[in-house]
């Protein structure tokens, strides 16, 4: 079969999500800062150095990360050290893991050109190297986009969820993370728990032991990639609870607690296998496996959690800064009707994730556009927001409901993508608190005169560009040094 011939049994959905995907890669911007230096150390260093030693990734890190971890000499600071010796890296395993297949046929790639005479540097810190994690972490996106919608057009129409799925893609906090800090790990989060929530609804009701396993191997490395995603795990364990009460209530079919219960210590076994490489790094890094590095858990504000705060503060409020994500949480409601469980496991994810981050000492995300925490739950969020717009088909005329899901959508959109424009060149602030009024005032005015010049650096004189917000984020962090747990992670 030719390729035109596979491309043409693609549906329209599918082709319409991959060439928005292909118009937007030029928007992917390759480099490695903040968190990302952390999560992409691992990486580098066991490729180019055969081991964890961080050294050269914190010197060659952005000024804003290298603040509280670099001395004036370039020496990483003495206090920066473990017990072990190793410098303290509490960035998540998962990241690395994901990036890894790409970047290694990418270091094969550079130690032959580099043999054939092209003279690029084999260190994970030149162009090939950077370049390739950011196609990887835009391709992840994509992935887990793709998944969504497919597990979207499950459950509701199939124009719902390709506009639920384009709605979220561009009205959330992902874009911010799929193309322009790229080397951070919420995209990759965006797709490994589409992946996790999808093959388990796949299987639900009949899994096999193989099954178990596969499903056992994602929630591990969906918790490699970051830690708070283990709340996805709430999906099998509520489903698990519900056979176990079913199964009980008919003695006569006790042979499916015993087919249950091993299925569930086969998942446990698979993921405590998939999850080894955080252990593993911790004791080497740490001298502890269950050491993470973040503040420890008896420090969080389980009792007085920021609930108001996480949703409405103006420092990166989940729904003051994307409310598209509103919409997404309504429409969890309607899927209760037409798949009880599926309804009841989103909601209970939702709700844990939301009461785990608002517990959080850094429940604003530091450094973030909106709260990027939550774009863990981009697929739940793309599902939901399918579910509204078919609410809204259902109780008022297809016209009025056309009108309103595509029109308030584009209006989202454009409100996000001008927000995120603000954000990305710093007319607001990249951390604390903004003005409302300032923002406001900033899309109908600055934005538009600003946009093209801004855009055309961007394309074509990116470098300078970066440069320069990373000097405003130096300026910014500078100003806020007396309190240095308001600096960049």
């Amino acid at each position: 079969m030719t390729f035109k011939g596979s491309f043409n049994r693609i549906s329209g959905s599918h082709k319409a999500l991959l060439v928005i995907f292909l118009i937007s890669l030029p928007m992917v911007n390759p480099w490695v800062r903040g968190d990302g230096v952390g999560y992409y150390a691992y990486l580098r260093a066991m490729l180019i150095e055969g081991h964890l030693d961080f050294e050269k990734d914190w010197q060659h890190a952005n000024q804003s990360f290298q603040m509280y971890r670099v001395d004036p000499d370039g020496k990483p600071k003495q206090g920066g050290y473990t017990v072990t010796g190793h410098l303290d890296n509490h960035f998540a395993t998962g990241p690395s893991i994901l990036w890894s297949p790409f970047l290694i046929v990418t270091h094969g790639v550079v130690l032959l050109a580099d043999r054939l005479g092209a003279h690029i540097s084999a260190d994970g810190f030149s162009w090939p190297y950077v370049d390739t994690l950011a196609f990887a972490t835009a391709f992840y996106g994509f992935l887990g986009l793709l998944i969504s919608f497919e597990l979207a057009r499950k459950y509701f129409a199939e124009r719902w969820a390709l506009l639920a799925t384009i709605g979220i893609w561009f009205a959330s906090s992902l874009p911010v993370y799929m193309y322009f800090n790229p080397s951070w790990s919420h995209a990759l989060s965006a797709f490994i728990v589409a992946m996790f929530l999808w093959y388990w609804d796949r299987t639900r009701g009949s899994r096999t032991i193989l099954q178990w396993t596969i499903l056992g191997l994602i929630a591990g490395l969906l918790i490699d990639v970051y830690y708070p995603n283990a709340l996805a795990l709430l999906a099998p364990a509520l489903e698990s609870i519900g056979r176990y009460y079913a199964a009980m209530r008919q003695p006569t079919k006790n042979s499916r607690l015993g087919r249950l219960a091993l299925g569930n210590l086969i998942f446990v076994c698979s993921a405590i296998f998939a999850f080894l490489p955080t252990p593993v790094t911790r004791q080497i890094i740490y001298g502890n496996p269950f050491a993470s590095g973040y503040p420890e858990m008896g420090h969080w504000a389980w009792f007085r959690p920021n609930l108001l705060q996480v949703l409405f503060s103006s420092d990166h409020g989940l729904l003051s800064w994307t409310p598209i994500i509103f919409l997404a949480v309504l429409g969890l409601l309607p899927l209760l009707r037409r798949d009880r469980q599926l309804g009841v496991a989103l909601i209970a994810i939702v709700a844990a994730y939301y009461y785990l981050i608002a517990s959080s000492p850094f429940w604003d995300g530091l450094s973030s556009f909106g709260n990027r925490y939550f774009i863990s739950l981009t697929s739940i969020f793309i599902i939901g927001l399918a579910g509204t717009f078919t609410a809204l088909e259902e109780f008022w005329s297809a016209r009025r409901a056309n009108i309103l899901a595509y029109g308030g959508t584009a209006l989202l959109i454009g409100w996000n993508l001008a927000f995120i424009f603000q954000w990305g060149i710093h007319m607001v602030p990249a951390r604390g608190s903004i003005s409302w009024r300032t923002m406001v005032r900033n899309q109908f005015t600055a934005v538009p005169t600003a946009f093209l010049d801004e855009f055309d650096r961007y394309v074509l004189h990116r470098r300078k560009l970066m440069e320069q917000i990373e000097k405003s984020d130096i300026e910014q962090l500078q100003h806020k040094r007396s309190s240095p747990s308001q600096g960049d992670k």
